[in-house]
């Protein structure tokens, strides 16, 4: 939506948009705030991205056929103890 609203803002402006989409313009400007500063992010959403990048290299280094079960104990061998529920998540 954030897109969307970027690309149609001059004619409409940002206001007018988020009311037919039915989302409050503060939602539009906290997504632009967190794209500008990544730091803004929560902790959790934060540590998340953190997280799915080691995800991911765990899953490519074997070969794509890693599930969440096998990417979580993996991830106990290599030492990075999380959640079974947040690396499934």
């Amino acid at each position: 939506m954030v897109t969307f609203i970027d690309q149609h803002r001059d004619a409409y402006g940002v206001e007018p948009i988020c009311a037919v989409l039915s989302i409050a313009p503060s939602t539009y400007f906290r997504c632009k705030a967190e794209q500008r500063d990544p730091m803004r992010r929560s902790a959790r959403r934060q540590r998340d991205e953190v997280l799915r990048a080691i995800i991911r290299r765990i899953y490519a280094e074997h070969h794509s056929v890693y599930g969440p079960r096998k990417v979580w104990r993996q991830m106990g061998r290599q030492g990075l103890h999380q959640a079974r529920c947040r690396v499934r998540r």
